[in-house]
């Protein structure tokens, strides 16, 4: 089954580089992050437009940003599988920049951590420089500042994977939101936020499920 691996904030499918090649079918999308016209329809379109012509049944993971995403294009391809990964989990209405104070998450103290300990503090430190050096990927607030316009969750089976160590979406955040937006449990994996970077094989074993 082919899987579809949506990128957060920043639109890089290179944040996939290193589970692409464990999981067989896969496709990392690039989305249109710093087009200010691209909402997000238009993530939504370049998804589908990435499952290639006929793809079949597909897995779809929307990390972080992702979450709004992912779920748009469950009506569009044959999704057996939706998976959430240290996501944002929308409730319908909701637009992204109120999603942090609807989901509670305005509320937790997360410090003030700069962008290398939010995001790559478990990197190795070769990686970790890698993508540091990378040009810093842009992102509009078009697709934040639009109501999510879903009415209610897609009916495919969902799952919500979750970092033990996510310093930007804390454990106890995820697994509150999973309970009272979806009705679900967690699945935990090691690691932080950018989870298939620093833990691609663990990764890669719960979305072969």
């Amino acid at each position: 089954m082919r899987v579809l691996l949506v990128p957060g904030a920043g639109g890089q499918a290179w944040d996939w580089h290193r589970v692409v090649p464990l999981l067989g079918d896969a496709v990392a999308v690039q989305l249109p992050a710093a087009d200010d016209t691209a909402g997000l329809s238009a993530y939504a379109d370049t998804v589908v437009a990435a499952a290639g012509t006929d793809p079949g049944p597909v897995t779809v993971v929307g990390h972080s940003m992702g979450g709004l995403s992912a779920p748009l294009v469950c009506d569009r391809l044959d999704v057996r599988r939706l998976v959430l990964l240290n996501a944002m989990i929308p409730a319908p209405g909701e637009s992204g920049a109120e999603w942090w104070s609807g989901s509670g998450h305005s509320d937790v103290d997360i410090g003030e951590l700069d962008e290398v300990e939010r995001f790559y503090h478990d990197l190795p430190a070769d990686l970790r420089a890698e993508a540091l050096a990378r040009p810093a990927p842009g992102q509009s607030e078009t697709p934040f500042a639009e109501p999510w316009p879903l009415d209610d969750w897609p009916d495919v089976p969902t799952q919500v994977v979750a970092g033990a160590e996510d310093r930007l979406f804390p454990l106890s955040v995820q697994r509150r939101l999973a309970r009272e937006r979806l009705g679900l449990g967690v699945t935990v994996v090691p690691g932080g936020h950018m989870a298939a970077l620093n833990r691609p094989e663990e990764l890669a074993t719960v979305l072969r499920g």
